[in-house]
């Protein structure tokens, strides 16, 4: 819990931060939200066992033609994922999270790929695995997916990482759909983030190892600590990233920096994994901001 309030009441620190950077640089925030969209949708898929790379992906929403074949089933994870991930930007600064809107981000999703399942929550005789056990039945999904919220937004004086991460645990244990648990699950994240005021989060393909790790944690022995250090290293980087482009900084690739600096590359790489130093990985490269020599 000690090592949660300290990354949390750093990421304080960098949203005080981020409010003054980016007083009237709405057109700069909106176009930061717009590129991260490709990346968003590719590390959601990839945890999720798609096929497709970022270039693959950036393409598809570009609607360039790829050098080889992808299934039609791919393409629609892709573009459904990406308008989803655009709707709720604007949504969770409307309206609070309910059932509905969880309904309407699966219908969303799913859309052109299982239009038989989308928008609806499991029904009779539908059970899914969540790894190795057998989710809780569809007769007991709407309950505890209310009592998931309750308890959220009854816990608003604890810190957005530790509800954020026991919320997000939570609806993957209840495994509420037949399909699209995971990337709905990424993506109520954002909306609640978004609501509270912080920023988006991007869990990474890289973290998979870890986020599933969580996942075994939590039905083991109830804990969320991991859960809990993969949103917060997430918050932080994103926050990171945003600042570096508010403040006006030169954004030069780490190993750039190092050049320029004459420091060691591998050295801070290291600190960039601590987030010691304001580092940030975007499209799978390791940059930070730099003052303006």
């Amino acid at each position: 819990m000690a090592k949660t309030l300290s990354v949390f009441n750093k990421i304080q620190f960098l949203r005080e931060r981020y409010y003054k950077a980016s007083v009237g640089k709405e057109s700069l925030l909106a176009l930061i939200s717009e590129t991260e969209v490709a990346e968003q949708v590719y590390n959601s898929n990839a945890i999720e066992n798609s096929t497709l790379t970022l270039e693959e992906t950036e393409r598809i929403l570009l609607q360039i033609d790829l050098d080889r074949y992808i299934t039609e089933r791919e393409i629609f994870e892709t573009k459904n994922l990406a308008r989803v991930v655009s709707y709720i930007d604007k949504k969770a600064k409307e309206q609070e999270l309910n059932l509905d809107i969880i309904l309407t981000l699966h219908k969303m999703l799913v859309s052109n790929i299982r239009d038989e399942i989308a928008g609806r929550f499991r029904e009779k005789n539908e059970f899914v695995r969540v790894g190795n056990h057998i989710a809780p039945g569809p007769d007991k999904v709407i309950g505890l997916l209310i009592r998931m919220l309750v308890e959220y937004f009854s816990s608003s004086q604890e810190n957005i990482i530790k509800r954020l991460a026991k919320l997000h645990l939570t609806f993957e244990n209840i495994h509420p759909f037949i399909d699209g648990n995971g990337r709905i699950g990424r993506v109520i994240n954002n909306y609640l983030l978004i609501r509270e005021g912080f920023v988006p989060i991007n869990i990474k393909f890289i973290d998979r190892k870890k986020y599933y790790e969580a996942f075994k944690e939590f039905d083991g022995k109830g804990i969320t600590s991991t859960m809990e250090e993969i949103i917060g290293k997430a918050l932080t980087n994103s926050y990171f990233k945003r600042l570096a482009y508010l403040e006006g900084k030169e954004i030069l690739s780490l190993n750039d920096y190092a050049k320029k600096h004459k420091l060691s590359h591998s050295n801070l790489i290291n600190k960039a994994n601590r987030q010691t130093i304001e580092a940030f990985l975007e499209k799978n490269i390791w940059k930070i901001g730099d003052i303006h020599s």
